[in-house]
């Protein structure tokens, strides 16, 4: 059966969620708040703060709410971590080693550098910052200070990569650039893959110029926001539809579309309906699961997520699906369990966002040509992902250590917080996840025809975080369909509580 590839985005005022769904299941999410906005890949004019000598590292100022963090090996040319970033094959020699770097002869306090974000900020933790900037086209990468030139690894034809090699060969750049071909160059035009050259360094000289009118830490340049990234994304992947529930959006997406006649295959559709599309489409459903500790297969095993300080583990119990093995060979039971295991993880890693560390105790098989074959299951699964994931072997025990690139915060930090009540042993839903829900059960009531007075009940403490700019919204969302919102608090609530009292005299409870 063809893969029937969406996605969805719904977005609400203080947050946009992007859903990934083939078959109409959940295979990755990506939720992005306005306070939290994502920044890697920006370009910033950054201020030395702070050198580490015995580290070899400089913090730097770039204008967010934490200072970033350079290493030398950021700082010297590094064709290897290139070669790993963007997975080319370079030809180089001689290059400087990063032992023989010192950050001191680099960089000064005070002294202002340009440098690029390459990992968000997660936790209490700066931006990870680099100076060897890469500027991404949908066809080329323009590498300003490197004149390495090569071509994706994911293109494995070789005609096509021989062409691709000519072609930006025979390029004339500035000195020291360099060029990457991505993957969606395969289906570009030399004219195309030239006007992208020409566009991607008048982005550079811009850059250059706003640096030296700039006359403290500032951004000069911001990576594709969200809403370019997801049509670039539908575009490359070979995704059939985007289905939008706001309408500005909607609209955006259709006018970068316009721009790309020789692409027609792809659907924009506005979501109309009353039912709001993630619960319509079980995409809640989904994130609410993500969430937990536990999470049931169909053949009746379950898998345990812990997190620790040092890594992720995941554990693989057989469960109900024990019952089956009496009329089966117990071993190619337990390989189909596994198998199934390694698929659901390979999917959860992605829904959950988890980096890091990983280690996942599979049911002990006896054969070790069972166990490869789990292995090769899983990474088959992980070659899905956007993010880098490196498998090692399988122990005698069953256990696999991996490792998962961590570019952002999980799903469980962007959307929790440590819990009060038990001391910060558990997590509660943190009072800006608290919002978005009343915002969303608020907009639930207009679909529904509400009008009138409605009676909005929190916990004291959530009231307080709604005051000001929070109330004020929601004061006005309610205004224009003829709705009057009365805040009131109840000390016996839940903080993660609250009640909607509507003019009929009905009460809705949301529990969190």
């Amino acid at each position: 059966m063809k893969d029937s590839k969406e996605i969805m985005v719904s977005v609400d005022s203080k947050e946009t969620r992007i859903a990934r769904m083939n078959q109409k299941r959940l295979t990755e999410l990506n939720i992005e708040r306005k306070k939290n906005r994502l920044i890697s890949g920006n370009i910033y004019k950054g201020k030395v703060t702070n050198i580490l000598k015995n580290i070899q590292s400089a913090f730097v100022d770039i204008n967010e709410n934490e200072n970033g963090f350079i290493h030398i090996s950021d700082v010297i040319e590094n064709s290897q971590k290139l070669q790993e970033m963007f997975e080319i094959d370079f030809d180089f020699k001689g290059e400087k080693s990063v032992e023989d770097g010192d950050i001191s002869t680099h960089f000064k306090v005070d002294q202002y550098i340009l440098v690029q974000v390459v990992k968000d900020p997660i936790g209490s933790k700066g931006a990870r910052l680099t100076s060897n900037i890469s500027i991404a086209g949908r066809y080329l990468v323009l590498l300003p200070n490197s004149p390495l030139r090569g071509v994706s690894r994911k293109i494995k034809e070789q005609p096509v990569r021989n062409r691709l090699k000519d072609i930006i060969e025979k390029f004339e750049l500035p000195s020291k650039m360099g060029l990457i071909c991505r993957t969606a160059s395969t289906k570009a035009t030399t004219d195309q893959l030239i006007d992208e050259v020409r566009e991607l360094i008048n982005t550079f000289d811009e850059i250059i110029e706003n640096y030296h009118k700039a006359k403290g830490p500032t951004c000069l340049y911001r990576e594709s926001d969200i809403t370019k990234k997801v049509l670039l994304t539908a575009m490359d992947k070979g995704y059939e539809r985007i289905l939008v529930d706001h309408y500005s959006t909607f609209n955006e997406l259709k006018k970068l579309y316009s721009r790309h006649p020789e692409h027609q295959v792809l659907k924009i559709e506005y979501y109309r309906d009353k039912l709001s599309m993630f619960e319509r489409f079980g995409v809640d459903k989904e994130i609410e699961k993500a969430l937990k500790r536990k999470i049931w297969l169909q053949s009746g095993a379950y898998l345990y997520f812990d997190r620790t300080e040092a890594m992720q583990t995941v554990d693989v119990n057989s469960g109900r699906s024990t019952s089956d093995m009496e009329t089966k060979d117990v071993e190619e039971a337990l390989v189909q369990i596994n198998k199934d295991a390694a698929l659901e993880i390979a999917r959860q890693l992605r829904i959950r966002n988890v980096g890091g560390l990983i280690v996942i105790d599979f049911i002990d098989m006896r054969s070790r040509k069972n166990q490869k074959r789990v292995l090769e299951t899983l990474k088959d699964a992980l070659l899905e992902d956007s993010a880098k994931c490196t498998v090692l072997g399988m122990s005698e025990f069953g256990l696999v250590e991996m490792t998962r690139q961590r570019n952002k915060e999980s799903l469980i930090q962007t959307l929790m917080c440590p819990c009060p009540y038990c001391n910060g042993q558990g997590t509660i839903q943190s009072h800006e996840t608290a919002s978005i829900e009343l915002e969303r059960a608020i907009k639930k009531l207009v679909m529904d025809g509400v009008k009138g007075s409605v009676e909005v009940t929190t916990h004291p403490d959530l009231d307080r975080y709604l005051d000001g700019e929070d109330k004020d919204f929601l004061d006005k969302l309610a205004k224009k369909e003829s709705i009057k919102l009365i805040f009131k608090t109840n000390n016996e609530l839940h903080l993660n509580d609250f009640h909607l009292a509507t003019p009929k005299g009905s009460s809705s409870a949301v529990k969190k």
